[in-house]
């Protein structure tokens, strides 16, 4: 990788001998980070041209002590053309290293510390994580590992070399050799960052090379059903029971705002009675694990009590009979196209419907709706939420009849 480098000989005063000559020294600067090493020789400090880095005068000690330095400095740089050659990490301190015949200070490296962080993540999946976060994390370092090879043609780096220079060829390799999206390259990056603040926490890295890299996730235009499509849907004959049981599932998330995986693990003892003596689901979300609190409504209520007697839900103590994600969204599609919607759906479209027409259009403040659907951030629900025209039209008519 391209680093600053550069070479200084000075003489320090401070370090005058009794004989009044004082030690010439060599720095040694890469990245803006230096240091210091002696050079053996001693000058006297009133004939030592700053400028020039040398001794003035034409004796033969002068030529001597001159034609040293130059050597010590041609050595300097042949180590440094070396170790670019074999791809080493190059530091100040490594370069002095090898110049004194040394070995490079050894580093912490990437995969193990990454592999390392992966595996803790999977003992506490259940407690801290879900499954679906190791995923992701897996992923990530795949895709490291992958960058690694394409980039430096090496299975493994040393933390202290992970820079600037790394993190944009990451994101430009995740944008182009994998073909990810912008939120996809943004999210991958943001799993790696975890990797570093883990190495600048423990003390192996000392600069954070994510301070000058501002990507931004852009916002996804996110489908819902509206009133007609889900009146559509609710009222349509279906060809089998399996495929009516997808779409009484999907339609109690639309009336509750929970996801899928919320849905799939919902006991019956979580459904209680409220603050108001009315039925409520009382649940904590599998993603984030923050309570969740849910008045019923009536529509909600009749699909619950449609698979009261199921034998999933008797034996299991479910809610619902729930089928995988994968099925439930294959049947989707398939209910899509008998209720003539011509939108891509979804399991998670129904969490959308529940923030936007079954919510929000109808009076309901953001508060209560990011209260309903787990949120611990506002600005969450926000991407959830759609203002619609319908709403506006209305809160416009009631503004218009105070002018």
């Amino acid at each position: 990788m391209n680093k600053s480098f550069n070479l200084l000989f000075f003489v320090k005063r401070s370090k005058t001998n009794a004989e009044g000559l004082a030690p010439v020294y060599l720095r040694i600067t890469v990245d803006g980070l230096r240091i210091e090493v002696s050079s053996k020789r001693y000058v006297n400090a009133d004939k030592w041209d700053t400028n020039g880095q040398k001794l003035t005068g034409n004796n033969e000690d002068t030529k001597s002590i001159n034609a040293y330095l130059k050597t010590l400095e041609h050595q300097v740089y042949d180590v440094h053309c070396d170790m670019i050659e074999r791809k080493l990490l190059i530091t100040a301190a490594n370069l002095k290293d090898r110049l004194l015949g040394g070995k490079p200070s050894p580093g912490k490296m990437l995969v193990p510390i990454f592999q390392e962080h992966n595996r803790q993540v999977a003992t506490l999946i259940g407690k801290e994580y879900a499954k679906g976060t190791l995923d992701r994390y897996e992923t990530s370092l795949k895709h490291t590992q992958a960058f690694l090879i394409w980039q430096y043609n090496a299975p493994d780096i040393d933390i202290r070399a992970i820079d600037h220079e790394f993190i944009m060829a990451y994101d430009f390799y995740l944008r182009s050799e994998r073909g990810c999206n912008n939120n996809s390259t943004v999210k991958y990056l943001k799993n790696f960052k975890k990797i570093i603040l883990i190495c600048i926490a423990n003390g192996w890295l000392d600069r954070d090379p994510f301070v000058k890299y501002k990507p931004k996730v852009k916002e996804v235009k996110r489908d819902f059903l509206n009133a007609e499509e889900l009146e559509v849907m609710a009222n349509k004959q279906l060809v089998s029971d399996r495929v009516s049981q997808v779409r009484d599932i999907f339609l109690f998330s639309c009336y509750t705002g929970l996801a899928y995986a919320d849905v799939k693990k919902l006991k019956r003892t979580e459904i209680v009675t409220g603050i108001d003596g009315q039925k409520w689901v009382y649940t904590s979300r599998q993603k984030t694990d923050t309570s969740s609190r849910i008045p019923l409504l009536p529509q909600a209520l009749a699909l619950m009590a449609k698979y009261q007697e199921h034998p999933q839900c008797v034996n299991d103590g479910l809610l619902l009979p729930v089928l995988s994600n994968q099925k439930m969204n294959s049947y989707l599609k398939e209910i899509a196209d008998a209720c003539c919607i011509n939108k891509e759906l979804t399991y998670h479209i129904a969490r959308h419907t529940f923030a936007t027409t079954v919510t929000l259009a109808n009076g309901v403040s953001i508060e209560s709706v990011s209260k309903m659907l787990g949120h611990t951030n506002i600005k969450t629900t926000q991407h959830y939420a759609k203002i619609l025209d319908m709403k506006v039209a209305q809160d416009m008519s009631k503004l218009r009849k105070l002018y």
